[in-house]
């Protein structure tokens, strides 16, 4: 539940009952995690956190990726949490520049591969990854007799008019990574004309991805009605059949662009310690595992087993499009406002 004051979105917290323990001094300790939406972990995996730790963690959901970062650096004089996590490669470069985070190098960062740590002052640690795709409805295509897009450029297609929800850049990592993937497939000449071309062939824009996908995505939702949506390649894994045997969501490999999600601890936080300890259980086994059941990333950790669901249906781009993170932290304002005047008014 959400309530506005003035710019500044407060949501109402969410404490895992039944966590609270005493720490070694007798004494109960809680901090907040701030995150987004679409964060979930099994309550069992959280408990174990605060056994091991006599810390009780309260979540404090803030909109969407992007949304959650805006509103932390909005009260980063005076800190809405201890932690956030969410913030990704797209909007990374923001969260330091408005330094946000204190620093912490986790040992278990020796069980990450470096390819994925992109800070090397260690503001941020990273804690899963995942391909952003468009998804399609395959039942849906399939009964309406209508080819499944196979390229970027098929979106535009008067064949596919409406049938297209993507996230805003402005207000969505999701989004956002939707976005870098046309720039770096279309280049700076040609990424906003293929907008415009989305914009003439009725793109639905929506605020973020829990949006797209249970509102608006015709295999998210029984009411949706798009039966493209700008997702995850991991997505498919949700709409497995009761079986086990198929999913009816599918990927088109060709948008996909890389998201690396982070976590950080908050300057300012009274908490230091404990939130350190946060950051360590994020990278233990244990979290990891857990991942790709409750939000349908991988983790980053080496040698964490996946689902058999996962291995069999989370679709993995061969080749996903990049753009440099340098190149990113330049242009991202630039590309956030050129796209908006480009398909919003």
């Amino acid at each position: 539940m959400r309530r506005r004051i003035g710019s500044l979105i407060v949501i109402n917290a969410i404490a895992f009952t039944g966590l609270t323990t005493t720490g070694s001094a007798g004494e109960q300790e809680t901090i907040t995690l701030v995150t987004h939406d679409s964060f979930n972990v099994s309550k069992g995996v959280l408990r174990a956190f605060t056994r091991s730790s006599g810390v009780k963690v309260r979540i404090l959901r803030a909109g969407d990726a992007g949304q959650a970062l805006n509103q932390t650096i909005l009260t980063k004089d005076h800190p809405i949490g201890d932690v956030l996590y969410g913030v990704d490669n797209t909007f990374l470069s923001r969260a330091l520049d408005n330094g946000i985070f204190d620093a912490y190098e986790s040992a278990a960062l020796e069980q990450v591969p470096s390819e994925y740590v992109l800070d090397a002052r260690h503001r941020v640690t990273p804690i899963d990854r995942a391909d952003v795709c468009v998804n399609d409805d395959k039942r849906w295509f399939r009964e309406h007799d209508i080819p499944r897009p196979t390229r970027l450029e098929d979106l535009a297609d008067p064949e596919y008019r409406g049938l297209l929800v993507v996230e805003s850049p402005a207000t969505s990592s999701t989004g956002l990574s939707f976005l870098l993937a046309t720039i770096a497939h279309f280049g700076e000449d040609g990424w906003r004309d293929f907008w415009a071309d989305l914009r003439a062939n009725d793109v639905v824009v929506v605020d973020g991805w829990e949006q797209a996908w249970y509102e608006q995505f015709t295999a998210g939702s029984e009411s949706g009605e798009h039966p493209l949506v700008a997702s995850y390649a991991s997505s498919p894994v949700a709409t497995v059949n009761k079986k086990g045997t198929s999913a009816r969501a599918g990927t088109l490999l060709a948008s996909c662009f890389q998201q690396i999600e982070f976590a950080g601890i908050l300057r300012g936080t009274e908490h230091t310690r404990a939130a350190r300890r946060l950051i360590d259980f994020m990278l233990s086994r244990r979290f990891q595992a857990d991942l790709p059941d409750q939000m349908y990333v991988f983790p980053v950790r080496d040698g964490v087993a996946l689902p058999a669901a996962f291995e069999e249906f989370a679709d993995v781009a061969p080749s996903p499009l990049e753009l440099p993170p340098s190149a990113i932290q330049e242009n991202r304002e630039r590309w956030i406002r050129e796209w908006t005047e480009t398909v919003l008014r």
